[in-house]
């Protein structure tokens, strides 16, 4: 034991900030915050938050896994652009639509007629703006499938987060998870890589950026922002989970969080859905916490319409 100890004081001297940096990482306060947002939640929910510029977090079951729902788009939105970094794909190329392709719902592509040209960067629009089912089983497919993307993330180190749709030896996920599963600290892992320009390349990290910064979905989590920040994000929703993973470039620095619910006994596809209530809830919480002088005041839709069900 008193090696031990001696061992522990020597690594103290030698690397004096390395133990105050792991005690310190976690930002306390704020956790007790978000974890009063989820009392009384009837369901499970899972938050992981990163202040990019203090580099502090805050985590609530940030580890745990949950349905990505169409949070699965921003993996396939990697698989596609690991095509084109790579000259297999080109982003203003030429697609051919065929009704083969239609998943039926309420999406802008299925409504194309069959033999109608699109080009890829419109196809990877409508999955990330409007999150088009159709335009994003569509893109899976030309990303190799979910067997492809799901080896480039574990390439990248992420352990939790695949492709389960349409994907050989993933059935039993699929039945558990739905479209995709993930969690929260890995969410805001692939926000962050691409915010750093870190993810794939510095020309594709641009272009993702670009991408996810015009979300047609912006009732939820992004209403409780200012409408001059920027914001990269994408949410999704299925009967009993709702998420939603964004980067706010705040005044006093950036930030990104992931918010995902699971078994919710609330399964109701209105805005005041209590998974939707919890998100943005959440929203609100961090950015008084980050901005606590900003005169923004949110609102909470514009119209007040239920949102739709839209996703897989």
């Amino acid at each position: 034991m008193k090696k031990i100890a001696l061992l522990l004081i020597s690594f103290a001297w030698l690397f004096p900030n390395a133990m105050a940096q792991d005690t310190n990482k976690y930002d306390k306060q704020l956790e007790r915050k978000m974890a009063e947002l989820f009392k009384g939640f009837n369901g499970q929910a899972g938050v992981y938050v990163k202040n990019l510029r203090t580099g502090k977090v805050a985590a609530i079951h940030a580890d745990t896994l949950f349905p990505t729902a169409s949070m699965v788009k921003i993996p396939i939105m990697i698989g596609i652009m690991d095509k084109i970094n790579n000259k297999e794909l080109g982003y203003h190329q030429e697609l051919i639509y065929k009704d083969s392709l239609l998943y039926e719902g309420e999406d802008i592509l299925g409504s194309f007629k069959d033999g109608e040209k699109i080009a890829l960067a419109k196809v990877l629009m409508l999955m990330l703006t409007t999150s088009d089912n159709t335009a994003s089983l569509w893109l899976q497919a030309l990303a190799g499938t979910g067997t492809r993307i799901n080896q480039i993330l574990d390439s990248l180190g992420f352990q939790n987060t695949r492709v389960n749709s349409r994907t050989p030896g993933r059935e039993e996920n699929r039945r558990q998870f739905g479209w995709g599963q993930t969690t929260p600290r890995e969410m805001v892992r692939l926000m962050e890589l691409i915010y750093l320009r870190q993810m794939l390349s510095n020309d594709a990290s641009v272009q993702m950026l670009r991408m996810l910064g015009r979300n047609y979905w912006d009732e939820e989590a992004i209403s409780q922002f200012p409408p001059d920040v920027f914001i990269a994000s994408k949410n999704g929703a299925v009967d009993a989970s709702r998420s939603e993973t964004i980067l706010v470039m705040a005044p006093h620095g950036p930030f990104i969080f992931s918010i995902i619910t699971k078994n919710q006994q609330d399964r109701s596809w209105s805005s005041n859905n209590e998974g939707w209530v919890l998100v943005r809830k959440m929203a609100n919480l961090l950015w008084q916490y980050f901005e606590p002088k900003s005169k923004w005041k949110p609102v909470l839709g514009f119209d007040g319409n239920p949102s739709v069900k839209r996703n897989d």
